[in-house]
């Protein structure tokens, strides 16, 4: 039986999982503000249920990381890291590229469903002169399906058909593939 990496971490309720995404919108917009770079690439976990951040979760972010920017060097793009949290509502990183969007986003979607690990991670494609990140639809893509079933993954958030316990034994066995 998989052990679940949620038992210890700091518990996050609403409130502050929403005031993390007011501090992730005013850094998105100053790092885009203060730069010539065409791209912000926004790199975090998507992680159901309280617990956010803890050793275990660091360490799947960290790997997923790695495989990111692998695949990014593999494509040929160039993004330099210019900040990266480690807060108890998750870590993330923000990189900037001189690279079209749609490319980074390519690779960003490569990420999220070719790898593991990169299943874990939302991976958002911001320029400054878009209002939101870049979706996988305005790509002519399909949505992204569920950890556990192939339904559209905010389907299923939407509508909870999935327990949070369901959800996060998944994200322990894949620690456990990955990292044990």
């Amino acid at each position: 039986m998989t052990k679940s990496i949620f038992k210890e971490g700091q518990p996050q309720d609403i409130v502050q999982v929403l005031a993390d995404k007011d501090r992730r919108v005013r850094l998105q917009t100053k790092l885009l503000q203060a730069a010539s770079a065409k791209t912000l690439l926004d790199v975090k976990l998507n992680i159901p249920g309280p617990i956010k951040n803890n050793q275990y979760l660091r360490k799947l972010f960290v790997a997923g990381v790695k495989d990111l920017e692998r695949i990014l060097t593999n494509n040929h793009l160039q993004c330099s890291l210019k900040a990266s949290w480690d807060r108890p509502t998750g870590c993330e990183n923000f990189y900037l590229s001189n690279n079209e969007a749609f490319k980074v986003k390519q690779a960003a979607i490569y990420f999220e469903d070719q790898t593991e690990l990169g299943r874990l991670f939302d991976a958002d494609v911001l320029t400054s002169a878009s209002k939101a990140a870049l979706s996988r639809t305005e790509m002519g893509l399909k949505a992204r399906s569920c950890f556990l079933c192939q339904r559209p993954a905010k389907e299923c958030a939407r509508s909870r058909r999935h327990s949070v316990n369901q959800l996060q034994a998944y994200l322990s066995q894949v620690y456990e593939n990955n990292l044990t």
